[in-house]
């Protein structure tokens, strides 16, 4: 299946590359709504509230309750969980609060991730396992942590319910997402699976929909590479 991406900066929709460089901007945001009405769920990004630079709460909120939505960016707390919930999403996608380096030692924070499964239901969580030159990346991508997905995915299988990974490495290049990774994590959960970065053409989300995984597009909608 094919999710449109909707990021969020500044108050428009953007697209970066490798999630550092601004591609494209857009504020014509009843044109993408209607462009992506028809797609059963939308993958909806604060990059504001996940670089801890603001937010945009407010457009978050109004884009939700207008198309289905998995929405994620700068969600800590089981609070902002529930809030981001409330004002209309379907489930969130939690990245940086599942990973913990405070005493020099990467680990998988099993305590909030078994916390807030508790509160909101661990079918509402998809967790963001986002790699950088093989390691999980958090902080608005800014950061690596010494866990690599095959690692973090086994201990957070039980309180989730699917795995967001993003290629950041390719992420809006439009060079393809390496399909035998995909394949490698698909024997790693049975939660659902969604890929990101560098998607590029129907022929590859035929490719990962037949294994098994659903794909995430971004720049190749945007450029009109690929059609909607």
């Amino acid at each position: 299946m094919l999710i449109p991406s909707i990021d969020l900066m500044g108050g428009k929709i953007v697209q970066l590359v490798q999630g550092e460089k601004l591609r494209l901007e857009f504020d014509d945001f009843e044109y993408w709504i209607g462009k992506f009405s028809v797609y059963p769920l939308v993958q909806l990004i604060d990059l504001d509230a996940a670089l801890r630079q603001g937010d945009n709460t407010a457009l978050v909120a109004t884009i939700a309750r207008r198309l289905p939505c998995q929405v994620g960016g700068g969600i800590r707390s089981i609070e902002r969980a529930r809030q981001v919930l409330e004002s209309g999403a379907r489930r969130l996608i939690v990245g940086s609060a599942l990973f913990s380096t405070g005493d020099g030692h990467a680990r998988v924070n099993i305590d909030f991730a078994a916390t807030l499964a508790g509160a909101i239901g661990a079918d509402r969580i998809v967790a963001g396992i986002d790699t950088k030159n093989g390691a999980i990346a958090v902080k608005g991508w800014k950061e690596n942590v010494a866990l690599t997905p095959d690692e973090a995915i086994p201990l957070l299988e039980p309180y989730v319910g699917g795995f967001l990974y993003t290629h950041i490495d390719g992420e809006g290049l439009m060079q393809g997402f390496p399909i035998a990774v995909a394949g490698r994590l698909r024997g790693l959960t049975k939660r659902r699976l969604i890929v990101a970065g560098g998607i590029r053409s129907r022929r590859e989300v035929d490719a990962l929909d037949a294994m098994g995984v659903d794909a995430v597009a971004g720049m190749a909608i945007y450029t009109e590479s690929m059609a909607v």
